[in-house]
């Protein structure tokens, strides 16, 4: 069905139809992934399965074994290749702040020249050519292993060239990319990557069939159950596939949990409605070849159920400041970083990797984080904290000479104050909490009643030169300090009094 959906689709949009096709490719994509996320699931259990063959008789499994896991390597290399090559054009498309990191949303869909000049650029390597060539070179992988579907993998992995009008061809990589919409050539990759998948499944069941553990006579048979994860959320589901290896393809096991019989895949699940460990056993009830008689294989697992929760932490201190960029460290247990959504009313919300940034609005006193994650396919809340808005204090003075800096009423060699390269900077000090890059953009000296000032934050020649008549023990204010924040904010900062040592 997915196939036929992306042919129609294909050919509405070479006929230039409106955006409304655009939408529809994306349902395309949404099911394509849908279809990856079961088939990667499917392949990792039949790996799992094939490595335990192996380790219960690498003479006989070996080999076909390490062919599985260069397969597999191979397959994951240029799976992963492809989706670089999404993200890249995502980047193309909506910019580098804004690129969805896993592609599946592009704002500017519509945009035709993006994948163009990412895949197909006037210089340098083409990536819609490399592309072309580790195709290829995954192809003939396949047809290697398993010759007798050339025909299949050759169709499959078509890359050829194909003649247009006249005597012009029109090469693959231009099929792909050229003029084509960034949401139309993600979702065409997408079904590489589909193919990748469903053709590395094929093959490794393939490869397993090749040792002969179908027909069950082995010298051992385990059961095995593969859980999704081992720590879920109360509320979300535990899903878990029960397996049992060198299972003879001409039966049907049946598989029970806890005295209950489960459906024919193997396939448990069951919703965490309480906290805590959670242990559970059961079989796998089998025909035994040899005698016709049902044989049974026991297994057990378990698994956590936590309380919903999220771990917030302040990077920079524990209030908020207004009109500053509060950094915050945001995470969920078992959830990963771009299945988070935090929400803050009265303030601004940015995230810049795994760091989220909050700004509170100016007249904003206190704010709440809120924090939810993807869970299930649901947006679930985790949890929610407070936080006081104060405004940003203003840094302390402090006149800088070399390495040394001195505060108010420190005392200073002659040396030292008419050093020409001397500055007036501002600080929260050695052992404050913020680090805030405020600038000094003015400030005067005071020396015996006369004033001169710098338009910088580096003392003059003539600061300098009025500084070098005083005797040991007389003083000098620098005042009118002016500072500036990053974000324009300007305060005017304490006098710094020092004694000439």
């Amino acid at each position: 069905m997915i196939g036929m959906m992306y042919l129609v689709l294909t050919a509405m949009l070479a006929l230039n139809v409106s955006t409304d096709i655009l939408k529809a490719f994306k349902l395309v994509d949404d099911s394509l992934h849908s279809t990856l996320s079961s088939t990667d699931s499917h392949n990792r259990a039949l790996m799992n399965d094939f490595r335990a063959l192996r380790d219960e008789n690498p003479q006989k499994n070996g080999e076909w074994y390490d062919k599985a896991a260069e397969l597999t390597a191979q397959s994951d290399s240029l799976f992963d290749y492809i989706q670089h090559m999404k993200y890249q054009i995502a980047v193309a498309t909506d910019g580098q702040k804004k690129a969805d990191p896993e592609a599946r949303v592009i704002e500017g869909n519509d945009n035709r020249d993006a994948a163009t000049r990412y895949a197909l650029p006037n210089r340098g390597e083409k990536p819609g050519t490399v592309l072309k060539e580790k195709i290829i070179a995954y192809r003939d992988l396949l047809i290697s292993l398993d010759p007798a579907k050339a025909q299949e993998f050759n169709t499959t992995f078509d890359v050829s060239d194909r003649p247009e009008s006249g005597d012009k061809i029109i090469t693959w990589e231009d099929q792909m990319f050229h003029d084509m919409p960034s949401g139309a050539a993600v979702v065409l990759m997408t079904k590489l990557q589909n193919d990748i998948r469903n053709a590395q499944n094929d093959m490794i069941q393939y490869l397993r069939a090749s040792t002969d553990a179908g027909d069950l006579r082995v010298n051992k048979l385990s059961a095995y159950v593969i859980p999704n994860a081992n720590y879920v959320i109360r509320g979300s589901k535990y899903t878990a596939q029960i397996v049992l290896a060198a299972v003879d393809s001409t039966q049907r096991p049946e598989y029970y949990v806890e005295g209950q019989r489960i459906n024919n895949n193997g396939i448990y699940e069951v919703t965490a409605s309480s906290l805590g460990l959670k242990k559970y056993t059961g079989w796998i009830s089998y025909q035994n070849p040899a005698t016709g008689e049902m044989a049974t294989l026991p297994f057990q697992s378990e698994y956590s159920v936590g309380e919903p929760a999220v771990t917030i932490s302040n990077t920079d201190l524990n209030i908020m400041y207004r009109k500053y960029e509060n950094k915050f460290a945001i995470s969920v247990p078992g959830v990963s970083n771009d299945k988070i959504r935090v929400n803050v009313a009265s303030a601004s919300v940015q995230q810049r990797g795994s760091i989220w940034v909050i700004v509170p609005n100016e007249s904003a006193k206190t704010v709440t984080i809120s924090v939810l994650a993807e869970l299930d396919g649901k947006m679930q809340p985790m949890g929610t904290k407070d936080y006081r808005v104060k405004v940003l204090p203003a840094p302390g003075a402090y006149f800088k000479s070399g390495e040394a800096e001195y505060a108010s009423d420190s005392k200073i060699s002659r040396n030292a104050i008419l050093n020409k390269n001397a500055t007036v900077i501002a600080s929260y000090g050695q052992d404050g909490l913020l680090d805030v890059p405020f600038k000094v953009t003015s400030f005067k000296v005071d020396v015996n009643g006369v004033v001169l000032e710098s338009r910088s934050n580096k003392i003059t020649q003539e600061q300098i030169s009025r500084i070098e008549k005083l005797k040991m023990g007389s003083m000098v204010v620098i005042k009118d300090i002016r500072a500036e924040s990053p974000n324009g904010e300007r305060k005017v900062l304490t006098p710094i009094l020092l004694t000439l040592n």
